[in-house]
């Protein structure tokens, strides 16, 4: 049976991924551009299987927490070169048949070496089609008044590279899958496994306060996810005592942006370590994301993992997640009326938000974690291990 060799320049849901690979005896070994000592917490892996590679990655990440990476045209440079080492040093690595699961943008060449081994490559994108993904970016940010840089364009020809050279493409939703379908990949090679959620961190506690209405937010605040239709679908919200918190980081473009509104009864914190998030999802009575591209949204799952209602886009891959109408509401992008209008629903049907609230918890059990994640992962690697 061939073995995986994972390589993920970030954390993202590969370590997820390792546990459970590691849990099936299918797991050689995964390379990451995160340092070791920032991995010790991984639990379940073995750490002689965890191969670090940090010298460029570490440094860009630690560079963009000081906000001392402004130089657009050197953050780029960063970037692609701290992917393209690691890649070709997965490479180097590499003596045997193995199935390598390669984080796209990471994974052309110890892909293609890979293959040449005699195993199989897998592109693992979390994200839509990196063009579909660059398209629907820069449509967006004209809408605001703002010029997207784009993807670098070195990128967008080596992700595409490695799709056409991967035997397979894993994707997390429904959304990403028809993106890619969109862009001309053919279906076959496309294999859709829903990302889980940490239920040993993520449960319910408490109820919210009847006497309160708490909205919650948990992402990038940025025109990518979409932050600003949330913002004025709050604005709209009829309630004596509302609240709106939102955790994370604030792109300057939606600095500039909020400059001209109303920011009453709106709390921005910028960053919550992820095991102290269980008590804000438990305060809150809906979780809102607004995405206008990503692949499938975590945070989701972590929200109804606490029982907490969701009001999400088509684009953050929550119809993979949970159903429109039972556990929360999936509505269009770009639609703050559409949020406003569950918002308000909420506000004022309590026994909705409960029946809602109840569902999620139902649904996140029967999901089982991550554990039905890396079974089907599992089970997808057996068959093509079968054809190598």
């Amino acid at each position: 049976m061939l073995q995986a060799v994972q390589v993920s320049i970030g954390r993202f849901h590969h370590f997820h991924l390792a546990r459970q690979l590691e849990k099936h005896q299918m797991l050689n070994s995964i390379y990451t551009g995160f340092p070791k000592f920032k991995l010790k917490e991984e639990q379940g892996i073995p750490q002689e299987k965890i191969h670090a590679f940090p010298w460029l990655q570490a440094p860009y990440m630690y560079a963009a927490r000081l906000g001392v990476n402004k130089l657009n045209w050197l953050n780029k440079e960063w970037c692609w070169l701290a992917s393209q080492s690691l890649d070709q040093h997965v490479k180097s690595n590499l003596s045997s048949p193995v199935n390598l699961i390669a984080l796209s943008g990471s994974g052309l060449y110890c892909g293609t070496y890979a293959q040449q081994l005699g195993g199989n490559y897998i592109c693992d994108r979390g994200s839509s089609h990196i063009r579909y993904q660059n398209d629907i970016l820069t449509e967006e940010y004209k809408r605001w008044g703002f010029v997207f840089e784009g993807v670098d364009p070195r990128v967008i020809d080596k992700e595409e590279s490695e799709y056409r050279q991967s035997d397979y493409i894993t994707v997390p939703s429904e959304f990403v899958k028809q993106s890619f379908i969109e862009q001309g990949i053919h279906e076959s090679k496309i294999k859709k496994i829903p990302y889980g959620a940490r239920l040993d961190r993520f449960y319910k506690t408490s109820d919210p306060a009847l006497d309160e209405f708490n909205v919650l937010w948990v992402g990038g605040v940025s025109i990518r996810k979409g932050f600003m239709y949330a913002l004025k679908a709050f604005q709209k919200l009829k309630h004596p005592a509302k609240k709106f918190t939102v955790i994370g980081n604030v792109s300057e473009e939606i600095k500039a942006l909020l400059l001209k509104e109303n920011l009453n009864n709106i709390d921005f914190i910028s960053r919550v370590e992820n095991k102290e998030l269980i008590r804000y999802y438990n305060l809150s009575h809906a979780f809102v994301l607004s995405s206008i591209e990503e692949g499938l949204a975590m945070v989701q799952g972590e929200a109804l993992s606490c029982g907490c209602p969701l009001i999400v886009t088509n684009n953050t891959g929550g119809g993979d997640l949970f159903d429109d109408g039972k556990e929360g509401f999936i509505i269009p992008i770009r639609n703050e009326n559409a949020i406003w209008e569950r918002l308000q629903l909420f506000a004022d049907n309590k026994m909705l938000r409960d029946e809602m609230s109840n569902a999620a918890l139902n649904k996140v059990s029967s999901i089982g974690g991550w554990d039905t994640y890396g079974d089907q992962y599992s089970s997808f690697l057996k068959t093509i291990i079968r054809k190598s």
